[in-house]
């Protein structure tokens, strides 16, 4: 026997450690006496980049001895390919199961030459043309089967190692890879039936489905992989079982093992069933575990109606399997249940079933898609990485940790591909950290390149650990959802309250029907449900922090209103549990506000929203507006249009009252939010009436704008403030103006029955009351008659009205050439003359006589009150009557820039202007929080009692202080606010 050498220095440089490397350089062509061969630097430095050089050197030399007469159009194919140079060696040093395949079919290296491989689509072409080939008995056949699924297999591990080769091939991701091998599964699970049929000669006589399960169920195969099937069949079953039987024998022989132990009853049941079998199996006898492995469940073969029926029937009972008892117990415990079956002594080295290991995140994905997919569709996704990306998407998981818990599956996934492919064996387990060269090479497999300093053995056990920690972590904070800290820390025995002590307890903190707040937590706790048992862990630190809140029983009776309303919700306990800001700004929110639970019952959307200021702040209103019409326009009718926007209304306005109850925004954000919200309602509803008349019509007789006035004129709406409008049309080429008002006027009574419909929400309603001649004039003119009725007709208080004009909705071109024919009447050339400007005063007298409410104090009421919202606005419109046609700032139709311009223009003292914007910003906010406190619209600060103590806390005073002094600052800033009034109005 020759005497083995070592390669030589020169050849080691390229990885070689085998001490049959230089024979075997030698036999290639690659190496000579003075090192390497002309041209083979390209395919020696490939092999350098390869998972195991000597591994790959070995391959080759293997494919060389079967096939000596091929061997120079290999090599000269590599020297000038680097393609195939790439896939190739990447194969080879990687796979020598692979390699064995490669040696025992020549010439089969030509399919990675190919630019580009067979799409997964054709698979199951090429694997029925290789079975169905004329003249191959079955034997034959299922060798071609055989052949055939391995040379696309070979294909994918090209395509998925070829990158760490040749660093210029694109490297597919995880998921691209395992689509495939679940393709090719697919594929051979459809050759496998064909030929099956074939052979038991079956005919029609029994239609048979294949439902996959598991892994391919979820299109996330391994290289070597149990294929998990259910099959259904209609007809004959005797029939039916012995195809299903013979194409598991095929396939298992050819492919992959094919398991049927998920169906209904496992090994002792029986392998195909009707699925009237079925239905009624899994409606009486089928167990927690069951459903969760039908998550999965998707017909990839056989009859596909049959297979279709079948997912359809199970899929409710999927979506609906967390309402079983002890459904997340169970699924927990089963959990528990397989990692105790792995050795204590590789538990940490398992990839698939140890801690930290691929169940791990399987599990936690399928426990939160059982539990929160049954309301939310996007959640259905047999696909692990899918649906961890729809969790993170929907919020049922922080991004960050969605996107950790993908990253580190991915890894560990890669890396059981990686271990798989080297004989195409079933194996999850990591080598241990002595073997070191086993390390190297799977790194090497897995791309990993370290810095200087660590190997790629090292580097690679130091991934793993860190992955296999990060995931049990999420796994443990995911699957084993922690209550809130301030929760756990409470004593068991002080979360029982359902005693005499508990009721004395409610007294104490400041409840003033304890017996009624016993009663709500009875009825949150009662029965032994999951969300009983979290409402109990909830309802001690929930009690304590109304009790913080300026009417703790209202809060408590508000929180169990909206647990009850979103009792089917299935992520509202989830945000109150795991989020402790959410709670602490859930409670102050519930024992302030009236209008906030009962818009949170129909948003709870909103509610997710409280755990993140900037998103509950930070939102822009243009961002709103436009997703609000863009909504809207999708809809199929008037209704839907109006449904959608008071829908997205709701969700906006819950969104800004909860943003100012908590301090987050401030007044002018408010009512800019508030009012854009309702222009852009507005927009939609007006968009919707003039779609649904045009359609009826055949035609668009006229353009219409609608032209916002007073507070919605100037962005400065409260919570319950109607919309001032005015209706603007211009008849279309060859049509009459009577018939343009007419179509017009039909257009805006639709836009406001709409809108105006009662609902229980803030009413949305549409106020035409400042138009020309008022309630008696028509709702909608022509631009001329309104340029014609103001130049004849028009009074100082409707120019004053003006003031506040601007566009609004409709057609934009219109409502500009509107604004322009308004502004020589709210900008008078040379102001208001002395006569005008006592008529507007004269005005303000009898507003505020005749409309104060009688028994009101003018001290507390923010409208119509001693420097209130009246003061201040009048008398900075009554200079922009007087002084815009010649300062440009005033030409505004905001009143907090109004005043601005006033000071900037030296029309009034700086003080002065400051003093009435301070007013008019607390008047407004008082009377915001005046409808968030009671639901409903109030003009008047409460005097005393809860609602003075909640009108204080929504203003930033503390439970201790007290509410008198928030009603002696009002006062004393609105009394300075109205002597500058007097100054301003009256005497200059």
């Amino acid at each position: 026997m020759a005497e083995r050498v070592r390669p030589t220095a020169s050849a080691a440089r390229y990885g070689f450690t085998d001490d049959r490397a230089d024979a075997q350089l030698r036999a290639a062509g690659w190496w000579t006496d003075n090192g390497p061969a002309d041209g083979a630097a390209p395919v020696l430095t490939a092999l350098s980049r390869s998972a195991d050089p000597d591994l790959a050197l070995r391959g080759f030399d293997r494919v060389r001895e079967a096939d000596e007469s091929g061997w120079a159009a290999l090599t000269s194919a590599l020297d000038e390919d680097p393609v195939l140079r790439g896939r190739l060696i990447s194969v080879l040093g990687t796979s020598s199961a692979l390699a064995d395949f490669l040696a025992a079919s020549p010439g089969r290296w030509r399919r990675l030459a190919e630019r580009k491989l067979t799409p997964s689509e054709e698979y199951a072409s090429k694997l029925l043309a290789a079975v169905e080939e004329d003249g191959l008995s079955n034997e034959d056949a299922e060798q071609a089967l055989r052949v055939e699924y391995r040379g696309l297999l070979l294909e994918i591990a090209a395509s998925d190692l070829g990158s760490t080769v040749e660093p210029s091939l694109a490297h597919p991701s995880y998921g691209d890879v395992a689509r495939w091998l679940t393709a090719l599964a697919e594929a051979a699970l459809t050759a496998g039936l064909a030929l099956a049929r074939h052979i038991t000669r079956s005919g029609d006589d029994a239609r048979l489905a294949v439902i996959a399960m598991g892994k391919c169920g979820g299109r996330e195969l391994n290289y070597v992989s149990d294929v998990d099937v259910i099959f259904v069949a209609d007809g004959d079953l005797q029939l039916a079982t012995r195809v299903a039987s013979t194409m598991m024998r095929i396939v298992g022989k050819a492919c992959f093992e094919v398991d049927a132990n998920l169906r209904p009853e496992g090994k002792a049941g029986a392998l195909v069933r009707t699925l009237d079998g079925h239905t009624a199996y899994y409606q009486k006898w089928a167990r927690t575990w069951e459903f969760q492995a039908l998550l999965k469940a998707r017909p990839v073969a056989g009859d596909a109606e049959l297979g279709r029926e079948y997912a359809e029937m199970v899929a409710p009972m999927v979506w609906s399997a967390a309402d079983r008892d002890n459904f997340v117990p169970d699924v927990q415990q089963m959990r528990r249940r397989v990692e105790g079956h792995v050795p204590s002594e590789l538990v940490e080295r398992e990839l698939k079933l140890g801690r930290g290991g691929l169940r791990d995140v399987e599990f936690a994905v399928q426990l939160l898609q059982l539990v929160h997919g049954r309301v939310d569709a996007d959640l259905h996704s047999p696909s692990t990485m899918e649906a961890l990306a729809a969790l993170g998407n929907g919020g049922y998981v922080g991004r960050s940790d969605a996107a950790e818990l993908e990253a580190s599956y991915e890894f560990l996934r890669t890396v059981e591909h990686r271990l798989q492919l080297r004989k195409l064996l079933r194996t999850h387990l990591f080598p241990d950290a002595s073997e070191k060269d086993e390390l190297r090479v799977l790194a090497r497999a897995m791309g990993l390149r370290p810095a200087r300093g660590k190997g790629e053995g090292q580097l690679l056990l130091a991934e793993f650990r860190r992955h296999a920690q990060r995931i049990r972590r999420l796994h443990e904070k995911l699957f084993y959802r922690p209550l809130l800290q301030s929760v756990a820390n409470v004593p068991t025995e002080a979360l029982r309250l359902t005693t005499k002590q508990a009721s004395s307890r409610l007294a104490a903190l400041g409840y003033a029907a304890p017996d009624g707040a016993l009663q709500h937590i009875k009825a949150l706790t009662a029965g032994v449900s999951r969300r009983a048992s979290i409402q109990e862990a909830l309802l001690p630190v929930l009690l304590d922090l109304f009790a913080d809140t300026p009417d703790p029983d209202r809060g408590l009776l508000s929180y169990r209103k909206v647990s009850e309303a979103l009792e089917a919700t299935p992520w509202y306990l989830r945000v109150l549990r795991d989020e402790g800001a959410v709670v602490e700004r859930l409670a102050f929110l519930l024992g302030t506000s009236k209008l906030v639970p009962d818009l949170l019952a129909r948003a709870p959307e909103v509610l997710q929203l409280l755990g993140d200021p900037e998103r509950l702040a930070g939102r822009s209103p243009d961002e709103v507006a436009t997703s609000l019409r863009a909504t809207a326009r999708r809809q199929p009718g008037l209704n839907a249009s109006v449904s959608a926007a008071r829908s997205l209304r709701r969700h906006e306005l819950l969104r800004v009252a909860s943003a100012d109850l908590l301090g987050l925004i401030d007044v002018p954000a408010v009512c800019g939010a508030l009012s854009k919200v309702w222009v852009a309602v507005l927009q939609a509803a007006l968009a919707a009436a003039v779609r649904k008349r045009d359609a009826e019509l055949g035609t668009t007789p006229a353009k219409i704008a609608v032209i916002a006035m007073g507070r919605l004129g100037g962005a400065e709406l409260g919570y319950g403030s109607d919309a001032d409008v005015l209706f603007v049309c211009e008849a279309a080429d060859g049509v009459s103006d009577s018939d343009a008002v007419r179509y017009a006027s039909s257009v805006a009574e639709t836009v406001r029955k709409a809108l105006g419909a009662p609902t229980a929400d803030p009413a949305l309603v549409v106020d035409a009351d400042l138009r020309p001649e008022g309630r008696s004039g028509p709702l909608v003119r022509t631009l001329e008659s309104y340029r014609a009725y103001y130049a004849r007709w028009g009074e100082v208080w409707e120019a004053q009205a003006l003031l506040r004009a601007r566009f609004a909705a409709g057609d934009h071109e219109l409502g500009d050439r509107f604004i322009a024919m308004i502004d020589p009447i709210r900008y008078p050339e040379g102001g208001l003359d002395a006569t005008k400007a006592r008529e507007v005063r004269r005005i303000k007298a009898r507003v505020e006589t005749e409309r104060m409410p009688r028994g009101s104090d003018p001290t507390r009421h923010t409208k119509l009150g001693r420097g209130g919202l009246a003061d201040v606005e009048w008398t900075a419109q009554l200079f922009q009557l007087q002084h815009a046609h010649e300062v440009p700032g005033l030409r505004t139709t905001s009143t907090v820039d109004a005043l601005r311009a006033l000071a900037d223009a030296g029309l009034a003292e700086q003080a002065d202007t400051e003093s009435l914007t301070e007013a008019w910003l607390l008047a407004t906010r008082v009377r915001n929080a005046g409808m968030l406190v009671r639901g409903k619209a109030v003009d008047e600060v409460p005097s005393s009692g809860r609602d003075l103590a909640s009108v204080a806390r929504v203003l930033g005073y503390s439970a201790d202080d007290d509410p008198g002094e928030f009603l002696d600052t009002y006062r004393k800033v609105t009394r300075r606010a109205h002597g500058v009034v007097e100054h301003l109005f009256y005497e200059i």
